[in-house]
């Protein structure tokens, strides 16, 4: 059995922090190379833009849900690093795939964008097995006075996947995809050396249930908690896929010329590294989980209004404001390292896996609310987003004081 390591420097983080990086890459890819792709396989209009990229983006959660419970139970029945395998070998294959849509879908009879939604689904999928397995090997594998560390140089370095993404994007649309393929292709060869939680090896041979889905809803207090666990994640998705996304929609109803998409995401994704940095690092330093996600949520909730309705401003200080609000979104680090320390290594991968993909795949439901709430406003963007953030941020406020602390928990224990 491995024993636990005394340092956030080791193979496990590192190969942790390269996989997210990827994993982070490809799934902002999209939204910043939306229009561009999307003028490539003949869609101009600008609201048929919007409504297909949503769409797509949709199923692109939606494939994130599913995944997250496929991959979350294998984690838990399987191992966590056949997890890491064939996750990033599907969405790997899936982003290559995307580069070569128009001819795929020629060579079935199938619409680009029918084809070019189903291969988003299929990626969403993939990467739905990476941050769940990651942090599940970290937090298993490291000292409880040192995980937080660990989750915290993870999802640090990872976020900056997308700020990569858009510096690349100045090439084809296909390019960034395959560029997406390859990286994950070379990731899967540093995986080789990753080795088994000793944890989860114990439970292994043991004959208590692993990867029981049932075992989240048949019990009333496990059910909440685990429900609690995903309602504080939604407001990091709100700003990355409403708010953020949507940008240029949101600049233009504010009068602000020149914004553009991946310069927007660009900021907000730098100023997340630094936002999970100061997460986790402070969840060190106050040895608490809760007090650091109460603290960010409330700024959440001051960059919101900000945000969706600061008008006169250049595109430069709207960036500015992105950055800020990227800040807002940065605990995500804290809020998986949380999620994973609630449960029972029995349970633990499937709850790392599908909380963060629940959240994900929950964009799917705020843009339906979103388009309710348009409709009902007159096609009025700002204050749908509004009212869209009103109710994600409180439900999060709510399931927050319902869960309890767990920073420096022994992970040593299964659900029953």
């Amino acid at each position: 059995m491995k024993k636990q390591v005394k340092t956030p420097f080791n193979i496990i983080v590192i190969v942790a922090a390269l996989g997210y990086f990827v994993d982070i890459y490809d799934l902002i890819l999209f939204g910043i190379i939306r229009v561009k792709s999307l003028n490539g396989l003949g869609i101009t209009d600008p609201q048929q833009i919007t409504d297909t990229g949503i769409n797509l983006i949709n199923l692109q959660m939606i494939g994130m849900l599913i995944g997250g419970i496929i991959w979350g139970v294998m984690g838990d029945k399987k191992g966590r690093v056949s997890v890491l395998f064939g996750s990033i070998l599907l969405y790997s294959i899936a982003n290559i795939a995307n580069a070569y849509v128009k001819e795929i879908s020629d060579f079935i009879g199938m619409s680009s964008i029918t084809a070019y939604g189903w291969l988003r689904f299929v990626a969403g999928v993939g990467l739905a097995g990476e941050l769940g397995a990651g942090i599940t090997l970290v937090n298993e594998t490291m000292t409880k006075e040192h995980r937080g560390y660990g989750t915290m140089l993870v999802v640090s370095f990872g976020v900056l996947g997308a700020v990569v993404a858009n510096l690349v994007s100045f090439v084809q649309w296909q390019t960034s995809y395959i560029i997406g393929g390859v990286m994950g292709i070379a990731l899967l060869m540093l995986r080789i050396g990753v080795y088994e939680s000793g944890l989860y090896a114990n439970v292994k041979e043991s004959t208590v249930k692993k990867g029981n889905l049932l075992m989240l809803v048949s019990d009333w207090k496990r059910f909440i908690k685990y429900l609690s666990c995903i309602a504080i994640g939604v407001p990091i998705w709100y700003m990355i896929g409403i708010l953020v996304i949507l940008s240029p929609e949101i600049s233009k109803s504010l009068g602000i010329e020149g914004v553009k998409p991946g310069d927007a995401i660009m900021y907000f994704y730098a100023a997340t590294s630094l936002g999970d940095f100061m997460s986790g690092y402070l969840s060190q330093i106050f040895k608490s989980r809760k007090k650091i996600v109460l603290l960010y949520l409330i700024i959440t909730v001051i960059m919101t209004p900000v945000y969706l309705y600061t008008k006169g401003i250049s595109a430069t200080t709207f960036y500015v404001i992105c950055a800020f609000l990227g800040i807002a979104a940065g605990y995500w680090a804290v809020f998986v390292t949380t999620a994973s320390e609630q449960f029972g290594t029995n349970l633990r991968a499937t709850v790392t896996t599908t909380v963060p993909n629940f959240v994900r795949g929950a964009l799917a439901l705020l843009t339906l609310l979103l388009e309710f709430f348009r409709k009902g406003l007159g096609y009025d963007i700002l204050n749908s987003c509004f009212l869209v953030g009103i109710i994600c941020i409180s439900i999060a406020f709510i399931a927050l004081f319902g869960l309890k602390e767990t920073y420096g928990k022994d992970l040593n224990f299964v659900e029953e």
